[in-house]
């Protein structure tokens, strides 16, 4: 007869998420999956069985490399980006917190409670559990209703006598619907052309037709996020100047001139001192569900609270919420391209934005008092913000011909002035103005939409100017150069370079190069990544250098913090792109007039005015399409299927509202059902249930900004000898050995003027500890520009591994800090990790790595790509005998991406893979567009 296994209760909750396990191992793993916050422990050391692994109880030395010897990286407590940094905050407008009457509150007084419920009051949950199972199978499973009926039968058959906790699909909504918390209803209204109407002839259908618009109010939206509480701490109450050693920094919405700007307009207002301004940000765009005969879309309008700093907005937190789900008419072939139905088109769309809007409008001029996420009350003022759109939703927005540019010398009155003395044909030919269309900002004061359009790194920079411009451009120079069987030799030679690209977290792998058709925004982002390497050799050097500075723009561009020296950067690099392009002409004999391409020179003047672009992309809105509307039609019937997609949002919002209510209130906090304490012991004294989820390769991690470090995985190589002779021999390292003793001599001899490498090896101490060899090792550093938690962390595994995936073997490079005073690549060194490993001495942990030294080629970067070269160090005297060396942990900074310089050569068509680039190649580039970090620290 078999057993069946007793239950377990997820009793350990991780404190980040929520999540529950049922060991204290499980919740190990759980927090290394997603990296907790790194510690450095430094306890005196414990006595360690013969067969366990030393501890992480170090108090290291330094260990020198090559001269100039590398030092331990330091370990700032404060990102670096906020050493040295002051902040001046607007004087008037400066978010005084006041009381539920709108009288200021002396400074430092206490915000009053939230609302007073009882601590167990879940309603309309009758319990935790009941709202945690409803979440799961709305939110998480996505359960269907007939599943869910399904579900609720089941569950009262096996625990008979007893109800389910919901009584089938309708009680499950219905409990959803009565939920209080994020309750913004829907509400719509109607459009209908009021033009003339042919009086002969057929009437098209969208003259008589009515256009419906739902919507939620914006002013509710807004107030739901001001007093999110999952906001605190990450809202700007004030517009700021950020400056750093005199240089003036621009990070978030908050920090930029044109807030600034609308609060001096906003404190001429004497009844408005002290208030707290709430610039929108808007964005919209239309998506398509379905293709061929459903062509199915929706075109969402969204909006959220420009106070949030830049991290909220990315990471998909509802600071940006969908707001409305505009009307799309359409008519038949015939009537598409007439004036009257353009104008219609264009004149719906900003008639729609305006009356969604007018909730706000009241509150522009007088404030309003509102509760916000720390607490206190506020008088807030309203605003139109800066608007996320691509280019063509920008021409639609601007009211101008495609083609032209929405900012360049206009304005709303501008373009009154020209409509007094043009006719709209002169005003559509001559300058590109659309003249018979009300901006839907003409009824809001201090907005003008040509002021608010915003950057667009995606379809601007990465997808349009990158992806489509200068990558077929490349293409299309080859084959205009070269006869067509050389030239399909040459690109097939450059998608063999893409492909053998070694791995690196977070890097796009293209196992056929460039060759696929359907391209994503994350494609282009990767072909970026590795391109310029590839071509290099094979394109003269105008072609390599006009991708290099389009690369380097969006690098830079890209960063989280922006300064006065960075905007230099970005001008003379827009400058250099406009003359390394002039080589194309060759095959674009009509120049370069191509909005996307001039949007780079507006980037500088829109930095300082918004802020750093990453916060206000059309990556935020693309990514917003997948939750609010292509999973919510996935779960419709399909058959008039709006309906559904608002209800579904409705429902979401509710739950995640509760949810951070919730938290908030604490109710969440713990485990369902708390484990018996001796149990608890039990499971905390059992450290077997703790091994490394090294599969994930980088990520974000929870959390403040704090002490970054290297560490070594937490468990080590099962059946691998211990023996240090025996583990040279199975990594096929005769000298480690030698190679520990040289090491252990530099820690014990820190000042001596003779390093280990150098001193006899008679003079080195003896070695013979059992020595206990590891894959991979976790970097955490402050990377905000990349992926990253809340606090700027970002983490990544650094491997060293004779099978990967049980696949070939992946050695990684990593970069070694040696002179922190030098800029970029100057104060760093390459090198290439061969093993991980760990030993005690003298009663002292060792965590260690045995690397390949490479040198820098030249004192300079290669002038056509400006990516630093490095070449591998060899022994003097032994012609292919690696320049090894054993370096403590604590020496190497993070992961470093080389990629071989193939110059002219052709790569092999079989026999050769990512997994032999490291080995084949002389010289290789040093990749600083392998992510935003690498950019940052090795320019």
């Amino acid at each position: 007869m078999s057993t069946r296994r007793a239950f377990a209760a997820a009793s350990f909750v991780c404190a980040d998420c929520g999540k529950g396990c049922k060991t204290a191992g499980g919740l190990k793993r759980h927090r290394n999956a997603h990296l907790s916050l790194p510690s450095r422990p430094n306890p005196a050391p414990a006595p360690a069985h013969d067969d366990d692994p030393p501890q992480n109880n170090f108090s290291p030395l330094p260990s020198p490399g090559p001269d100039p010897s590398p030092s331990p990286p330091p370990q700032p407590t404060v990102p670096p980006t906020a050493r040295g940094t002051t902040v001046e905050r607007h004087p008037i407008i400066d978010g005084t917190p006041c009381d539920a009457d709108g009288y200021d509150l002396p400074p430092g007084a206490v915000p009053p409670p939230w609302e007073d419920r009882a601590p167990d009051d879940y309603s309309p949950f009758l319990s935790r559990a009941e709202f945690e199972f409803a979440e799961f199978l709305y939110v998480h499973e996505e359960m269907s209703g007939a599943r869910l009926d399904r579900l609720a039968q089941l569950l009262a058959g096996l625990y008979d006598g007893v109800d389910p906790p919901f009584a089938d699909h309708q009680d499950l909504y219905a409990t959803i619907d009565a939920i209080q918390q994020g309750d913004i209803p829907w509400q719509s209204f109607s459009v209908k052309y009021t033009g003339p109407i042919p009086e002969t002839g057929t009437v098209p259908v969208w003259m008589t037709e009515t256009f419906e618009v739902w919507f939620r109010s914006p002013l509710g939206i807004f107030e739901k996020q001001l007093s999110n509480p999952d906001f605190e701490g990450e809202m700007d109450w004030a517009p700021k100047r950020v400056f750093k050693s005199g240089s003036r920094q621009f990070v978030d919405l908050f920090s930029g001139d044109w807030v600034w700007e609308q609060a001096d307009k906003i404190a001429a207002d004497p009844r408005c001192h002290g208030a707290l301004f709430v610039p929108g940000v808007f964005g919209s765009d239309k998506t398509t569900v379905s293709v061929g005969t459903g062509n199915t879309e929706f075109y969402p309008f969204y909006g959220g609270i420009g106070n949030v700093h830049n991290g909220v907005r990315r990471a998909h937190r509802e600071a940006l919420s969908v707001m409305a789900f505009l009307s799309i008419p359409k008519t038949t072939r015939q009537f598409a391209k007439s004036k009257e139905f353009r104008k219609f088109r264009r004149q719906l769309f900003h008639a729609s934005i305006a009356r969604i809007l007018q909730p706000l409008k009241p509150h522009m001029e007088k404030p309003r008092v509102t509760r916000c996420a720390d607490g206190h009350f506020r008088r807030v003022i309203y605003g139109l913000g800066p608007y996320i759109a691509d280019y063509p939703e920008q021409a639609l927005l601007t009211c101008i011909v495609q083609g032209h540019c929405p900012r360049s010398r206009r304005s709303e009155e501008h373009t009154e002035a020209l409509l007094e003395g043009c006719t709209l044909k002169e005003l559509w030919d001559d300058l590109g103005i659309v003249g018979d269309i009300i901006p839907f900002t003409a009824d809001f004061p201090r907005a003008d939409i040509h002021e608010l359009i915003s950057m667009d790194l995606l379809h601007q920079i990465i997808k349009g100017t990158f992806k489509d411009h200068v990558v077929d451009w490349v293409e299309d120079y080859i084959r205009a150069v070269h006869e067509p069987a050389e030239a399909e030799r040459i690109l097939a030679d450059i998608d063999r370079r893409i492909a053998i690209t070694p791995p690196f977290p977070g890097l796009r792998n293209f196992p056929v190069g460039r060759g696929f058709k359907q391209w994503t925004g994350n494609d282009s982002k990767g072909l970026m990544k590795v391109y310029l390497p590839a071509i290099a050799g094979r394109v003269p050097p105008e072609v390599v250098q006009c991708v290099a500075h389009i690369t380097e723009f969006c690098h830079l561009v890209r960063r989280s913090v922006i300064d006065e020296d960075t905007l230099a950067a970005i001008d003379a690099t827009v400058e250099r792109f406009h003359q390394a392009r002039e080589i194309f002409r060759l095959i674009r004999p009509d120049g370069f007039s191509l909005p996307r391409q001039h949007s780079m020179v507006h980037y500088s003047p829109l930095i300082q005015a918004f802020g750093a672009p990453n916060g206000l992309c059309s990556s935020i809105t693309e990514s917003k399409h997948i939750k609010a509307v292509k999973k919510p039609y996935r779960r419709s019937s399909r058959n008039n299927p709006l309906g559904q997609i608002l209800l579904t949002n409705q429902r979401l919002d509710k739950l995640g509202a509760a949810r951070v209510d919730f938290t908030a209130r604490g109710m969440l906090s713990g485990a369902l059902l708390p484990l018996p304490l001796s149990q608890q012991q039990s499971s905390e004294r059992d450290p077997s249930n703790d091994p490394d989820d090294d599969r994930i390769d980088q990520g974000d991690v929870a959390g403040p900004t704090c002490l970054g470090e290297v560490k070594l995985a937490k468990t080590y190589v099962r059946k691998v000898p211990r023996d240090v002779h025996q583990l040279a021999a199975h990594i096929h390292q005769p000298r480690l050995h030698e190679l520990i003793r040289r090491f252990l001599y530099d820690q014990f001899h820190p000042d001596a003027p003779v390093s280990g490498a150098q001193a006899p090896i008679d003079d080195c101490p003896e070695f013979a500890e059992r020595v206990y060899m590891y894959s991979s090792a976790r970097a955490v550093f402050y990377a905000p520009s990349d992926v990253c938690g809340v606090g700027g962390m970002h983490h990544e595994r650094i491997r060293a591994t004779k099978s990967w995936y049980r696949g070939p073997p992946r050695y990684d490079c990593v970069f070694l800090e040696h002179d922190p005073d030098a800029p970029g690549f100057r104060g760093l060194h390459a090198a290439r990790v061969h093993l991980f490993f760990r030993f005690k001495f003298q009663g002292i942990d060792y965590p260690c790595a045995l690397i390949h030294w490479f040198s820098a080629y030249g004192d300079e970067p290669c002038p056509d790509t400006g990516l630093w070269r490095v070449t591998p160090d060899f022994i003097r005297g032994h012609p292919g005998e690696r320049a090894m060396e054993v370096v403590h942990v604590d020496a190497l900074l993070r992961g470093a991406h080389l990629i071989g310089m193939a110059g002219k050569e052709y790569i092999p068509l079989t026999d050769f893979d990512s997994s032999d680039t490291l080995n084949a190649f002389n010289a290789f580039y040093v990749n600083k567009y392998a992510d935003h970090h690498s950019h940052e620290i090795a320019f």
